[in-house]
């Protein structure tokens, strides 16, 4: 395929694209005309393929193929209602996927729209790592806020240690000298820096929970909100016990730090990119 007909029918791709409350669409009539289908009835049963290749993925087809109605201009200003269906990028990728491969438009479709989803996919990923970097960003506050709550009460960093260690072997069933030993986590740093991001959220709920019920108890010495906080870690665990997810059984996760670093030199050449624009 010519450099000249990419271009061109990467034009009419994009031309093509509507946004509907957020969500880039593209219609299937329109869609027909762009991969060379003269017969929409030729076209519906390629659309029918692609809807069963959605719902194999465990997807929602109508969350990817709504009906919808459309209007088309007719002789002497009459107009017409047909049958149309909204298509969203993984739609069009699963019909570009079930079409005939030897159509140029088609060979150009599915490397146009496995590209885009390939994009979202990305941006997925990277929504996720933000979470788990502002996640563990919680935590640490968090448990300074709670730091500062028990100095007031008689419990110094050492005694905090303790009790966070307390915690995190009624949370996953393991100490947490254990815990970095099984995840292969440094022996000077935090185990919180390598845990998935809802290890990091329970861990931060628990501890939440401490704070508030010291206060509210008025609790003070180590070994009463000792005794606190294990019955908090204990309380998140049986939560996520009994919805079937067992903390202690996940894999580590790549150390925050690198992902901190990594979102935040990504974020400097956006920035970078837009002053050179200027």
């Amino acid at each position: 395929m010519k450099t000249e007909e990419i271009k061109e029918l990467f034009a009419k791709f994009e031309s093509a694209a509507a946004e509907i409350e957020g969500i880039v669409c593209w219609s299937a009539r329109e869609l027909q005309i762009l991969l060379g289908y003269s017969k929409w009835e030729n076209f519906e049963n390629v659309i029918q393929k692609a809807k069963d290749a959605c719902k194999h993925a465990g997807e929602e087809v109508g969350n990817h193929f709504p009906d919808i109605r459309k209007t088309i201009p007719m002789p002497k200003g009459a107009v017409k209602e047909i049958d149309d269906i909204l298509l969203t990028r993984y739609a069009c990728y699963l019909i570009a996927q079930n079409g005939d491969s030897r159509k140029s438009e088609i060979a150009f479709a599915q490397n146009y729209f496995a590209v885009q989803t390939r994009r979202a996919e990305i941006i997925e990923q990277r929504l996720l790592e933000y979470e788990r970097v502002k996640a563990r960003e919680k935590l640490s506050h968090t448990e300074k806020q709670l730091s500062g709550i028990l100095f007031e009460r008689g419990v110094d960093n050492m005694g905090f240690a303790i009790i966070r260690s307390k915690g995190d072997q009624a949370l996953f069933r393991l100490s947490t000298i254990q815990l970095k030993k099984k995840m292969g986590v440094p022996e000077n740093r935090p185990v919180a820096d390598f845990l998935p991001t809802i290890s990091i959220k329970a861990k931060d709920l628990a501890a939440e929970m401490t704070g508030i019920n010291v206060q509210n108890k008025d609790l003070k010495g180590q070994n009463p909100i000792e005794n606190e906080h294990i019955e908090n870690s204990s309380a998140v665990r049986k939560m996520l016990v009994e919805r079937g997810i067992f903390p202690e059984k996940f894999p580590p996760a790549e150390d925050v730090k690198k992902v901190q670093r990594k979102l935040e030199s990504d974020w400097k050449k956006v920035l970078k990119g837009t002053k050179k624009k200027k």
